[in-house]
């Protein structure tokens, strides 16, 4: 008995030993495969020779006798990096306000230009006139035939037309003169992103962004800190060239008004900066530096 016992457990044991695993690999890598595909119709008869696997019978379709499969007309998805699309916006809208600043002075150049030919054009059509009406005026006398009187012709002018003509360019003058008092007037204004070609331009917004920092993290929100608030903003700042604050203004929120004021009060704090440079002051009476605020879960202040 202990042998028969013993001899059935080692039958067994060499049953288990047995691995089938190459033989069903070897099946499998013959196997025919089948595509899974959607169908967007059904037939009621399946095929007998099924090219793909479908949620459906289909037997038929299509417009054409060629093997082809339907595509997706979904656009694929780009898999670009999140953060270089997002920088490139960034310089693509510091490009953009750099250019609406430049059209609006190109603008108010244009105005003023066709204010002046407004005025050349009616001040040469008066002074036509007035040649006109320079001239001698003489009267013609005609003797008419049955009755034997003189009849005098008289050219008229139009007075009132000259007189208005007069008055519009008295008016084209003064609003000529009033634009380019306004135009010479305004201060040079000019923005500076976070890339600065320029020498001076990049000394000056490097010795802005250290200062900024600096004061930033002395003086970091307490009640960011407290309650925990994290974020970023986007932020204008005007300076004057003698290092005064002309405004700020908040272009982009963080959402959170703890933060939005931390950044206004930052910048005030750290005022006033450092003057402009000769050769700045030439083209610049007034510098909009914009930068991306952020207060980290660190609790610790940054600028970009």
């Amino acid at each position: 008995m202990t042998i028969a016992i013993w001899l059935s457990v080692s039958a067994h044991a060499v049953f288990l030993a047995v691995k089938f695993e190459p033989e069903l690999k070897k099946m499998a890598e013959h196997l025919p495969s089948l595509e899974v595909v959607l169908v967007n119709a059904k037939t009621k008869d399946a095929p007998k020779k099924a090219d793909v696997i479908a949620q459906a019978n289909l037997d038929r379709g299509g417009n054409t006798d060629l093997d082809r499969q339907m595509k997706t007309m979904l656009p694929t998805k780009n898999t670009k990096a999140t953060d270089v699309k997002l920088q490139q916006n960034k310089h693509i809208k510091a490009a953009a306000k750099s250019a609406k600043l430049q059209a609006k002075e190109a603008r108010e150049k244009k105005h003023v230009a066709e204010l002046e030919k407004k005025a050349q054009e009616l001040y040469t059509q008066l002074k036509s006139s007035n040649k006109v009406d320079s001239k001698q005026v003489q009267h013609k006398t005609s003797i008419e035939p049955e009755t034997g009187k003189a009849k005098t012709v008289s050219k008229t002018f139009n007075r009132e037309a000259l007189l208005a003509a007069s008055l519009a360019i008295d008016r084209l003058e003064a609003q000529i003169s009033k634009r380019q008092e306004e135009y010479q007037k305004r201060p040079k204004r000019r923005f500076l992103g976070s890339r600065a070609k320029a020498a001076d331009d990049a000394f000056y917004l490097e010795a802005w962004r250290q200062k900024v920092e600096r004061i930033g993290n002395q003086n970091y929100p307490a009640a960011a800190r407290n309650q925990k608030i994290y974020g970023k903003l986007q932020l204008t700042v005007s300076i004057r060239a003698d290092g005064s604050v002309e405004k700020v203004v908040i272009d982009k929120s963080s959402g959170s008004k703890v933060l939005d004021d931390a950044a206004i009060n930052i910048v005030k704090l750290a005022a006033p900066y450092a003057k402009f440079s000769k050769v700045m002051r030439k083209t610049t009476d007034i510098l909009d530096i914009t930068r991306t605020w952020t207060f980290t879960q660190e609790d610790a202040f940054s600028t970009r």
